[in-house]
């Protein structure tokens, strides 16, 4: 029997998309080996230790700064055979180290279609512009805000006046599903950078 695909995810509060991998992915041919969370109060780690999913903090203010952090983050997954990292509220900058370490190995879910809204508060940035459309992205993780190559979208309209709070409730609808799916073509082996191009994902989503 094939040894399970090992992924990591990273959260910095409530964990709701981590509830949604743990829900749909994690026992089946996937495992979350471990959540690491950025701060010791994020309710994401209560998830993860009520399914019996390791935890660590990896608080940048409690070690000598960032790099310290990302450097024991790093040395942490490592350990744990960690082949896919996913960003799931993560609220914390990544330095380039870590990245490099994990090249072509993290992924984020992005509350808006990049490369549009790219960066903090994206639902806000798409209300304050009216827009009649916004979205979810999943994308690889390079060094810029945003800026790596889109594995999945799903659109999603909008109307107004819907109140913020009620578009961010749909917003994370389609993030819990949306993510597990790209983690499950990751870990099947359906995703690829095209050579030609790093920036085009080719993705096998038949189903």
């Amino acid at each position: 029997m094939a040894e399970p695909f090992r992924i990591a995810v990273l959260v910095s509060g409530t964990g709701t998309n981590l509830q949604a991998l743990i829900d749909s992915l994690h026992g089946d041919r996937i495992e979350i080996a471990c959540v690491a969370a950025s701060r010791p109060d994020a309710a994401g780690l209560e998830r993860a230790e009520r399914a019996g999913i390791e935890t660590g903090v990896f608080a940048s203010d409690t070690l000598t700064g960032r790099e310290a952090r990302d450097a024991a983050l790093a040395d942490w997954l490592e350990e744990r055979s960690v082949q896919l990292v996913v960003l799931a509220g993560w609220m914390e900058l990544l330095g380039q180290a870590f990245i490099r370490r994990f090249a072509g190995r993290i992924i984020n879910v992005h509350p808006s279609l990049l490369p549009a809204f790219a960066g903090l508060r994206a639902i806000e940035q798409a209300v304050e512009y009216g827009v009649k459309v916004t979205g979810v992205t999943v994308h690889f993780v390079d060094e810029g805000v945003d800026t790596g190559a889109i594995v999945l979208q799903e659109a999603l309209e909008l109307s107004y006046p819907d109140a913020i709070a009620d578009i961010e409730k749909r917003v994370h609808g389609v993030e819990h599903r949306l993510l597990p799916r790209a983690v499950r073509l990751i870990a099947e082996g359906r995703v690829r950078l095209d050579p030609a191009n790093p920036r085009l994902v080719l993705t096998d989503d038949g189903d």
